[in-house]
């Protein structure tokens, strides 16, 4: 028991009166409280719902022993969680998974983006019931101000796996932050920068808003020079950037950012403000194909005005390797509105045969026999090629409810009515059949069209041939090669490719539309990448129904591809084909089929 002692009457009066200053704070208190603004009580009910809103979907990872740590969220009821490359770096490819319910998960890696930091896990469910998810916000409304929330798992204090919860201020929207090491990777763009506390731990975790919707996910926080402690100044990653990269990570792909293939550099003008220049730009890039050079401006692009090269830089990581996207430049005093193709933002490498392969850096792995490894397949160029074949899989299965059309690859005929530059109504008419050859053996492809009274005949599969033969006819880019493998996937499928069959994930595709501008045309579809004889097809399929809207194929890599738009969809012996095919091949539309009829044969 402790006794207080006092030294004087003088600590005596100092006592009473502390006591009777206390007395009146405290009453002044309780008056006080009572009289407290209902916004702040109803700011605080707010505040403390969205973390109970929220808590349920924090994910605390580790690796497949429980050891290591990190943060991340879940997205979907049936397990999809996102979370960073560096975090699944450290955790491999199958891992363990706690949440608030305390329950311990298995879990495996699904997609990469290791230039952006993100990556795409499963957690596996539990007695069939569904996960809680969060919804994923408009982070782009995000301002400088806001309040925001992250949760997670820093310094691994979440031992029962109930996330920590930090509040502050949003500190800065489209901020920049370079990549780390020599690679490019781990590069920050147009991300959101927070004094909300994370620290080691957090990484992956997720940043919401004050109703408990995703608008970020945590990863880097300037602990350099500070050590490793909590500085004030985070960076998460925003949500709409990964949604372009969702449907990628999906597809068990290791997916790659963009370039414009240019570099460009900040022009001031008196009373103009800032303009950004083109410097360089490369001879085999898309934006060079569609007239852009040194010294032109750029003056929109991805739909956003650009007044300096941190604009421009933002903007480019918003995006993944090969999508298009709207892009405005002025040469020599005319503005000029175009879609363009993105590159590849990684080091290009090239195998022994001088193909283009994507650089690797350290890849997660799996291993061991729990059910998440069974779950884990690896291949090059993807996280995990199990998720792409499910993906695939799932696609050819909703594109054949449109039509069937195994064992119809004998002759096809299209008779129509073909729309060209200089001629409207021109008559057309394409077989594709097979030949053999004057012995009755070797059986091969060949592609006859009749166009306006000339003649052109192709063997899509003939070794050595000169390429101009497969652009025919001039100024289609390959009309007659595009049809023949148009067939392949429908006739057959996987088997009409031996090189290449995957799923691409999501881009955008711009039907042509009289009037519109790109950003209006611009429709939302997953892809599927073919590969057969050293061509490459890409085929767009609408995300609502899996019917086929258009493809592209490209004879020679880094030229113009064939592009082809379906449209008017009529049923043919039970089955849908496309009754208006528009060809264009670079800047130019070669021409518009008008399809009067199909012959369809089946296969002797």
């Amino acid at each position: 028991m402790s006794i207080f002692r006092f030294s004087s009457p003088r600590s005596v009066a100092a006592f009473l009166l502390g006591g009777v200053l206390s007395g009146f704070l405290l009453a002044e208190l309780a008056v006080l409280a009572e009289d407290v603004d209902q916004r702040v009580l109803e700011a605080e009910k707010k505040r403390i719902a969205a973390v109970e809103k929220a808590k349920p979907t924090v994910v605390a990872i580790f690796n497949k022993d429980g050891k290591g740590g990190g943060s991340g969220v879940v997205i979907s009821k049936d397990g999809y969680a996102l979370t960073n490359y560096h975090v699944v770096q450290g955790s491999g490819a199958v891992m363990r998974c706690g949440l608030s319910d305390g329950v311990l998960y298995d879990a495996v890696l699904v997609g990469l983006d290791k230039v952006g930091d993100v990556a795409l896990i499963k957690l596996l469910p539990k007695d069939g019931k569904d996960f809680p998810f969060a919804v994923l916000a408009d982070s782009d409304k995000v301002k400088a101000g806001d309040w925001s929330l992250a949760m997670g798992n820093p310094f691994l204090l979440a031992t029962d796996f109930t996330p920590t919860v930090t509040f502050g201020l949003v500190s800065g929207v489209h901020r920049y932050q370079y990549p780390e090491g020599s690679k490019g990777l781990l590069e920050y763009t147009d991300c959101i920068q927070i004094d909300t506390s994370i620290n080691p731990g957090n990484s992956g975790g997720p940043l919401f808003n004050l109703d408990g919707d995703l608008i970020g996910i945590n990863g880097r926080g300037s602990f350099e020079k500070r050590g490793r402690v909590n500085s004030g100044v985070g960076y998460a990653i925003s949500i709409n950037q990964i949604k372009n990269f969702l449907g990628h990570l999906m597809a068990g792909l290791d997916t790659d950012h963009a370039t414009l293939g240019a570099t460009v550099d900040a022009e001031k003008e008196e009373g103009v403000g800032g303009r950004v220049i083109v410097r360089t730009i490369l001879d085999d890039s898309d934006a060079h194909h569609r007239g852009m050079e040194p010294d032109d401006e750029v003056v929109e692009f991805g739909g956003r005005h650009m007044g300096s090269v941190n604009q421009f830089k933002n903007v480019l990581g918003l995006f993944p390797k090969g999508w298009r996207v709207p892009l405005t430049f002025r040469h020599k005093n005319e503005k000029k509105e175009v879609l363009v193709r993105l590159m590849g933002y990684q080091a290009r490498l090239f195998d022994d045969k001088g193909k283009e392969v994507q650089a690797d850096d350290k890849q997660p792995m799996g291993g061991g026999d729990g059910p998440a490894a069974k779950l884990y397949e690896p291949k090059h160029g993807f996280a995990n090629y199990y998720f792409n074949k499910q993906q695939r899989d799932r696609l050819l299965a909703g594109f054949k409810k449109h039509g069937d059309f195994a064992g119809l690859n004998g002759q096809w005929t299209i008779d129509a009515d073909v729309d060209l530059l200089r001629k409207k109504g021109a008559p057309a008419k394409l077989t594709i059949s097979e030949v053999k050859d004057a012995d009755g053996k070797n059986p091969h492809p060949v592609v006859h069209l009749d166009l306006d009274g000339l003649k052109y005949d192709l063997e899509p599969l003939k070794q050595g041939q000169d390429l101009r033969n497969l652009k025919q006819p001039v100024g289609s880019g390959g009309v007659m090669l595009a049809l023949y493998y148009y067939r392949q996937l429908l006739t057959l499928g996987e088997k009409g490719f031996v090189g290449q069959f995957y799923h691409g994930g999501h881009e955008p595709f711009y039907p042509p539309a009289a009037g519109k501008t790109p950003q209006d045309q611009r429709t939302d579809t997953e892809v599927m990448r073919t590969e057969e004889a050293d061509i490459n097809g890409k085929w767009f399929f609408s995300l609502k129904d899996q019917s086929l809207l258009g493809f592209e194929v490209t004879v020679e890599d880094h030229d113009d591809p064939c592009e082809v738009y379906l449209s008017e969809y009529k049923m043919v012996d039970g089955k849908m084909l496309p009754h208006r095919i528009e060809v264009r091949n670079g800047n130019e539309t070669f021409g518009v089929f008008n399809v009067k009829s199909y012959q369809i044969g089946k296969a002797k």
